[in-house]
């Protein structure tokens, strides 16, 4: 990991960084303060933080700061597994450059819902898991204490092994490293259809999905999108899941959700979340399904198998 410096300079991995903050002021005191001793460190600082936030930092950045990159991040949507093949991207970017690099990113979490919430925990906690053997850079990551619960604030506290508080940057003591503590996932919405499916049932599962995404208004590129990501994953059943499974479909709060169960089980909690080496044909199925759905589940255990479950946003009818 990285050494206690005034910059990004020693070892490698991410010193992933918690920052709670109320209000705006308090957040620019922290956030400038960060920004400002990276440049005198001569190292690029990447943010991405909401757009009402990015605003008073542009206002309060002193003319054009090159060194300063706003990066938008609204073409992810809100889902929050495409969030760190993202900073990859950008991170290894930078790093041919040969310059050292900070990042500021802050996520928006009004109007998110339980499954939402759950899955941006779990990015936080990745975040250590992903870039521990990659270039050395720091990440400072913003909460809001006026808009995240509490409950949220102590799970998130535990997956950050710095904070800056008071002005200083020191370890964590609220930091655990072992393994994620998933809460339970809210039953399915009664009613839900089910269909078991097995080789040979491919067609059968698309037929299913766009039979219940059909009253819904589901139609056209983003039907297709759909039935790639189905198709995918009652795929991986087949071949890695013992020949067969079982998928459930609802309708939740604008939401169709296609549940996937079977035997297997997923070793690797990077899983999709890794971007794909760009000469590989192997690694991508998952990556794909992050990208095509508003939000993927997963859960995996010896005990119970394997849980895939994808959210698509319904249009308004």
């Amino acid at each position: 990991m990285i050494t206690e410096t005034a910059g990004v300079t020693e070892g490698k991995g991410l010193r992933h960084e918690l920052y709670s903050y109320s209000g705006e002021a308090q957040f620019l005191t922290g956030v400038m303060s960060f920004i400002d001793d990276a440049l005198a460190a001569g190292e690029i600082v990447l943010v991405s933080v909401p757009e009402q936030r990015e605003r008073v930092l542009r206002e309060r950045l002193t003319g054009s700061e090159p060194r300063v990159v706003f990066m938008d991040t609204s073409a992810l949507g809100r889902n929050p597994a495409r969030l760190i093949p993202a900073w990859q991207r950008w991170i290894s970017e930078r790093a041919e450059e040969g310059r050292p690099v900070r990042g500021v990113g802050e996520t928006d979490w009004n109007g998110r819902g339980v499954a939402e919430t759950a899955e941006l925990r779990y990015h936080e906690w990745l975040l250590n898991l992903a870039f521990a053997a990659s270039p050395a850079w720091w990440l400072l990551c913003p909460y809001d204490t006026d808009a995240v619960a509490p409950e949220t604030m102590r799970a998130v506290g535990r997956c950050h092994p710095f904070v800056l508080e008071s002005g200083t940057h020191r370890q964590s003591t609220d930091f655990i490293q072992e393994p994620f503590a998933w809460d339970e996932l809210e039953p399915a919405c009664d009613p839900f259809e089910e269909l078991s499916y097995g080789r040979g049932d491919l067609a059968a599962v698309r037929e299913k999905v766009a039979a219940c995404a059909a009253p819904y208004g589901l139609r056209g590129d983003r039907l297709r999108e759909t039935l790639v990501a189905v198709t995918e994953v009652a795929g991986n059943s087949i071949v890695h899941g013992g020949g067969h499974g079982t998928l459930r479909t609802w309708v939740q709060q604008g939401t169709l959700i296609c549940e996937f169960r079977d035997g297997g089980v997923i070793a690797d909690p990077m899983i999709g979340r890794r971007l794909p080496a760009s000469r590989s044909l192997h690694g991508r199925g998952m990556w794909l399904v992050h990208q095509l759905c508003d939000l993927v589940q997963i859960r995996s255990t010896p005990e119970s198998g394997t849980i895939v479950r994808l959210h698509i946003a319904l249009p308004s009818l």
